[in-house]
């Protein structure tokens, strides 16, 4: 009985395991890699043979995990300008980010990746691929890979909700609940928050499509050979996309409608963890009786940027705490820094967050530590910077085990009011606790729902079943407005009819009295 058992596993196993698959994770960002980098090497472990284009290294990987390098220069560097005090831009528009940071930036690093001679080496030769999958960041020209290898295309975001995607996809926009995924709006459910959500989801789509989209046109004509004519566009190769994974889930996302091949995968990065904690920081914090407040801001937002009144804010209120503090500080020393304080420049916050006398996270609200503070029901207090932070954190008061400090708020007494409140106010913690078990509650984790649905993709050659079947209409039919048309012309016409029978009743009406009259 045993052998037939096996027999089958091996055919399944044969079948679905074994495909080349092209990795494309490029942007040097370090949260963005942190979020992606379970996916290539989920697959390598499951028998796939994969290509990774990227700016981090893997050290400890399988055999079939093939890293091709790129230049890890940071967007700063690139755009040629010192590294500003990133919160300085807490007071920038979406708009004004996007022209002078996300643009600019995200399209030089393109190129460089695309220049890379270790790239323009794989495009050279004759390797094939049976998927390609890339990072949904501003990074289109890799999209014509897919037409390069004629293989499937999967796009994987490391935030929620892409909103030119449901654009494209014909996937419902939702504005009145779906906020664009790096707009910050301080009401988002309101009339004027709903307002600049469209405002600005269709300001940022023109853009795309008819300028940015444009560039990398040009990026593909010159970096990418090997084309087979005639080459779609790239608009019309993300319009074919077979596979959207977003970095969300309903359980602490807003819930939104998705086609079958945009699918929720939101905290893969948690799934599996091999580190323990270095042995000083381990009994740091097991030796905490009255628990410890963990500070991070992140890796783009640097806590040496607080100055003046603000950082004084932070070290006069961890003198007023019992608690101990565990605080990424990047530089070696903290003037004026109270004997419960421990600062590092690197932590490992994954590990951290899990250990059971955090208290609570101060952070910037980035979406990859959010989710580190769901997965471990830790509540938090956000200071938003931009992009998608003020979001999540918003999303975090409404869920409430969450605060929001914004950064021009930031006071001895604010601070420490805030803290005060959640520490000794039980309900936070207990609703992050709950918050934490239906994050987890799922029928396969995030990292094995994401390997399902890629393999489902090479298994059925693209499942172009799963693609919205309005993508065949062109807008005017896909918005039903020829039907509404007819519709109102019909109604017209029989509006028409009426008001001239009734008309000429009238007017026989009016003769027919007149001639009894003469009469």
């Amino acid at each position: 009985m045993m052998m037939p058992k096996i027999f089958l596993l091996f055919i399944l196993f044969g079948y679905c395991y074994g495909a080349n698959i092209l990795y494309v994770i490029p942007f040097s960002a370090n949260s963005h890699y942190l979020s992606l980098r379970p996916i290539g090497l989920e697959l390598a472990r499951r028998g796939h043979n994969v290509t990774v284009i990227t700016a981090h290294l893997e050290t400890d990987h399988p055999p079939t995990y093939h890293q091709i390098k790129v230049d890890a220069t940071k967007v700063w560097d690139l755009l040629g300008e010192k590294r500003p005090n990133v919160f300085s831009m807490v007071d920038l528009s979406a708009e004004e980010f996007h022209q002078k940071y996300i643009w600019p930036g995200t399209l030089l690093v393109v190129e460089r990746a695309l220049q890379s001679p270790a790239v323009q080496e794989l495009l050279a030769s004759d390797m094939k691929f049976d998927l390609v999958i890339n990072e949904q960041f501003m990074q289109e020209a890799f999209n014509a890979l897919a037409h390069k290898y004629n293989a499937p295309l999967a796009l994987v975001t490391t935030y929620g909700n892409c909103m030119k995607h449901n654009f494209l996809t014909r996937n419902p926009l939702q504005w009145e609940t779906v906020t664009f995924e790096l707009l910050d709006v301080d009401d988002p459910t309101s009339f004027f928050g709903r307002l600049r959500n469209m405002y600005f989801s269709m300001y940022e789509f023109v853009w795309w499509r008819f300028w940015y989209l444009q560039k990398h046109e040009e990026l593909v004509t010159k970096y990418i050979p090997g084309l087979s004519t005639p080459v779609p566009s790239l608009y019309d190769i993300q319009r074919n996309t077979s596979l959207m994974l977003l970095n969300s889930h309903f359980s602490v996302d807003i819930s939104a409608a998705y086609l079958p091949n945009i699918v929720e995968v939101g905290g893969m990065h948690l799934t599996k963890s091999d580190k323990s904690l270095p042995q000083d920081l381990q009994k740091y914090l097991d030796d905490a009786v009255h628990g410890v407040v963990y500070i991070n801001f992140g890796s783009n937002v640097q806590s040496t940027d607080l100055t003046g009144e603000k950082r004084q804010a932070f070290i006069n209120v961890f003198k007023r705490l019992k608690q101990r503090i565990i605080f990424k500080w990047e530089e070696d020393t903290l003037e004026g820094k109270p004997d419960n304080v421990m600062i590092r420049k690197w932590l490992p916050q994954k590990e951290i967050l899990a250990h059971p006398n955090i208290k609570v996270f101060i952070s910037h609200g980035g979406l990859i530590g959010t989710q580190e503070a769901i997965y471990n029901g830790v509540p938090v207090i956000g200071i938003p910077v931009f992009s998608d932070q003020l979001n999540n954190i918003l999303l975090l008061e409404e869920m409430k085990f969450g605060k929001l400090l914004k950064f021009h708020d930031i006071t001895e007494e604010r601070l420490y009011g805030l803290l005060k409140e959640v520490l000794e106010d039980h309900s936070y913690t207990a609703k992050a606790k709950e918050v934490s078990k239906r994050f987890k509650d799922r029928p396969m984790n995030a990292l094995d729902t994401a390997m399902f649905w890629l393999e489902y993709v090479i298994r059925h050659n693209g499942a172009p079943f799963m693609k919205n079947p309005a993508l065949q209409f062109n807008w005017f039919e896909y918005t039903m407005l020829d039907v509404y048309s007819f519709v109102v012309a019909v109604l017209i016409s029989i509006i028409y009819v009426i008001y001239k029978i009734i008309s000429t009743l009238i007017m026989l009406m009016c003769k027919k009295t007149k001639k009894i009259k003469r009469s």
